[in-house]
């Protein structure tokens, strides 16, 4: 039986049954990152790399920057980021690096709660102590803004947030980064940004009924994203077949113009306008070197 029919099953059997002994089942580890000493400016790059600002602003009526409220439907129902800023009520004035930790790496609130995978936590994971802290530190610069986040619109019974337990049970992975020996630095920086804090599998990979990725398929390109569109095949093989050498691939990242001299749209668009247009060339070059050696 299919892994994923498994999980319906036993989504389904516990809506029928309750799920409120699930909120007694204790998630996640603890975090120790207090002596861990951030940079605000690197912290700053990894967020945009990490794609936080286009995801936690609102593109609609002149929303603050990590203020959140951006809108993400999907099929099971409708996702608003959350407000990242320091405002104590509404953001993340109240919480400490190690709340910040376990919610980057984990997926969990500092109340305990799991986090539905529209936040890309389970790339996150390749974050090191240092990264975090580092984001930590570039997040407490962030002015407050006293906007309340938008509670999620969630269908049955994927409103039921503990059931959420299952899910990671089922399909998570928490395994940290690590470079391959046999490939050389730039092909493994970026393997860390293109399977951590980009997560490009978030859009390039197929799901299942659960929305779970389907790690077989890793890249391969994925139907009915949040924006109603599809995203290509961005496996090593794929692209060459697209005639993408590192040098148009690299350009296409900080430009968003493709080799063909079109320009890319939707999602991607936004990808390259608000995450890899700030980066680096040599991050621009590790991405494409990856993507384009991945399977040799």
């Amino acid at each position: 039986m299919r892994k994923w029919l498994i999980a319906a099953l036993a989504v389904l059997a516990i809506a029928g049954t309750g799920m409120a002994g699930l909120s007694y089942w204790p998630i996640g580890k603890e975090e120790k990152l207090s002596a861990v000493q951030g940079d605000a400016q690197r912290g700053a790059y990894l967020a945009r790399m990490s794609g936080c600002i286009a995801c936690h602003t609102a593109s609609e009526g002149g929303g603050k920057p990590l203020a959140g409220g951006l809108k993400l439907p999907t099929g099971f129902g409708t996702f608003y980021s959350p407000n990242l800023t320091t405002d104590p009520e509404h953001g993340m004035g109240n919480w400490s690096i190690s709340d910040f930790a376990k919610a980057v790496r984990q997926g969990i609130s500092p109340e305990g709660e799991p986090y539905y995978p529209s936040f890309p936590y389970p790339f996150y994971t390749k974050f090191s102590d240092q990264d975090v802290a580092d984001l930590w530190a570039a997040f407490q610069t962030v002015p407050p803004v006293a906007e309340p986040s938008k509670p999620h619109e969630m269908m049955p019974p994927f409103n039921v947030r503990s059931g959420l337990k299952v899910w990671r049970g089922l399909f998570l992975n928490f395994k940290p980064y690590e470079a391959d020996p046999e490939k050389g630095e730039l092909w493994n920086r970026g393997k860390f940004i293109v399977e951590g804090p980009a997560h490009c599998a978030a859009c390039h990979t197929p799901r299942n009924a659960l929305g779970a990725r389907q790690a077989e398929l890793s890249l391969h390109g994925a139907d009915e994203l949040p924006d109603g569109g599809k995203s290509p095949p961005i496996t090593s093989r794929a692209l060459k077949l697209n005639g993408w050498t590192v040098s148009t691939l690299k350009y296409a990242l900080q430009t968003g113009v493709m080799p063909d001299g079109d320009v890319f749209g939707g999602s991607m668009g936004e990808v390259v306008r608000d995450g890899t247009a700030f980066l680096s060339d040599d991050d621009r070059e590790a991405i494409a070197t990856y993507l384009l050696n991945k399977d040799e």
